[in-house]
This record gives structure tokens, C-alpha cells and sequence, in this order.
């Protein structure tokens, strides 16, 4: 008797690591070399067929992960094990997938998340070249008590309009909840953690950028809290640079 699950069209769940150096971004976008156009190119080598997979959301160019999220729908008779083997043996390596499973056909990994984790490293002095990467060197002393108390500010439900990109004629909803921003040291490694249900475009470079320019004396807390009650972008926010972020884990209830 014929294996039936062979021929059917199921939904799976994947979760990839990479290296966002040579990257233009996750998604894909005419002329660039996005992570999610290597992947879909792998997959239609393995499945003969064109598929599109869907993120759980973008990150920037330049930007890492972890555990990136993505779906799609293909027939594949094989386990997931299998599946994992054929791309990672296509795939640079740059791009590593981590686990595959078969999940419900109304699962979606960017509707569906309920909470995203990213981290951002930042180096206190020189980096070694294994390092330099990933992570931004400060060279200049910080002010750690500080950046503590401007995290503390940014931590809750704000309008984050003043900590993102968007130009201004966006409709978006700018209003976040950010249920950890916390900021750990050991030795001459700072991590910056962000916690939150979404997160507008460049918004968690822009939080980190507010923290190490209270970190360097550029800003104060009471001043980061103006700019965010303010609304309104300005150049004492800068972005941080790509290199240092990482999305760490994408949650599902």
C-alpha cells in the first residue's frame, strides 16, 4: 500500500541560524542577496519546484541570527531529518538550518509569533578578528549605572515613533511593549538583550544606540525619556551598526 502522506502537501516549520555579513537582509528584494533567496534556491533544487517561504519577520543587512523562523508548504516524503541533511549540505556556510518539523496548515511563523528576542554585542576595547564581525568596539569608558537607568525608561508600553526608521508617512501603529531591555557585562563582553511582542523597522539598533550614547555622556536618562515622550525621531538617536545584533529566538504560545 502507497505511503499517502508522500504526495501530501504539509506545512513545515524550520528554524535557521546565519551569518548576515554578505547578506542584503532576510527578505528578499530585487537586485540583493537575501538569505531568504538562498534558502528558496536550495529548496527548489531539493523539491524540483519553485516554493516560497515565509519569515517570521526581517532583519537588516549585516544583521545575524540564531533562531530565525520560517514556513512553507511542499511534498516531501521523507522525515524531517532528511529534509534538515538536504540543505544544509547545499547551503554556504553562512546559512545553517537547525530543525525542521511538520506543523499545522494554518501555522504561520510571523503571525503566529508572540514575542521575538534579539541581542545585541558590544565589545570594551578591541575585538579579536573572530570577534570583530560581530560586535561594535567602544573604546571610550561607559557609564554602566547610567545606561541601566535609560533601559529602565525604555522598558513597558511606549509609542516608540522617536526609535525607528519609518520617515513619517508610515500608518504603522508605533506603540511596543517591551518587556526586557536589559543590559549584562562580564569581563570586556556587554550584551544588550530586547524583549518585545514586535518590533518596528531599525528600532532595536535605535534603542541600542540611545543606550551607549547614555553610556558615553552623549545623553542622559531623563533626556532619553524627553525623546521618547517627544515622538518624534532625532538625530540624538543614532542606529547602531548591523554588525553587533543578533535575533536570538522567536516565541510561539
Amino acid at each position: 500500500m502507497s505511503d499517502v502522506k508522500s504526495v501530501e502537501i504539509r506545512r513545515w516549520k524550520c528554524v535557521c541560524a546565519y551569518d548576515g555579513t554578505g547578506f542584503t537582509g532576510w527578505q528578499s528584494q530585487a537586485g540583493g542577496r537575501a538569505v531568504q533567496d538562498v534558502i528558496e534556491a536550495r529548496l527548489a533544487e531539493i523539491l524540483e519546484s519553485a516554493v516560497r517561504i515565509y519569515g517570521s519577520g526581517r532583519t537588516d543587512a549585516g544583521v545575524h541570527a540564531r533562531g530565525q523562523v520560517f514556513h512553507f508548504d511542499a511534498v516531501w516524503p521523507h522525515g524531517a531529518d532528511r529534509l534538515c541533511k538536504a540543505l544544509r549540505c547545499g547551503l554556504p556556510g553562512t546559512i545553517q538550518i537547525r530543525s525542521a518539523r511538520v506543523v499545522a496548515a494554518d501555522f504561520h511563523s510571523r503571525v503566529q509569533a508572540t514575542r521575538k528576542r534579539y541581542v545585541y554585542h558590544v565589545r570594551l576595547g578591541e575585538a579579536d578578528p573572530f570577534t570583530k564581525p560581530f560586535c561594535v568596539e567602544m573604546f571610550r569608558p561607559l557609564d554602566f549605572a547610567g545606561m541601566a537607568a535609560a533601559a529602565a525608561v525604555l522598558r513597558g508600553q511606549h509609542d516608540f515613533r522617536a526609535f525607528t526608521a519609518l520617515n513619517g508617512t508610515e500608518r504603522e501603529n508605533t506603540v511596543r511593549t517591551v518587556s526586557r531591555l536589559d543590559i549584562a557585562r562580564r569581563g570586556r563582553r556587554l550584551q544588550i538583550t530586547a524583549e518585545a511582542e514586535g518590533f518596528l523597522y531599525k528600532m532595536v539598533r535605535s534603542l541600542v544606540g540611545a543606550l551607549l550614547a547614555v553610556g558615553e555622556g552623549r545623553l542622559t536618562p531623563a533626556r532619553v525619556r524627553e525623546i521618547l515622550e517627544a515622538k518624534e525621531r532625532t538625530a540624538l538617536v543614532k542606529t547602531a551598526p548591523p554588525q553587533g545584533l543578533f535575533l536570538d529566538r522567536v516565541f510561539y504560545s
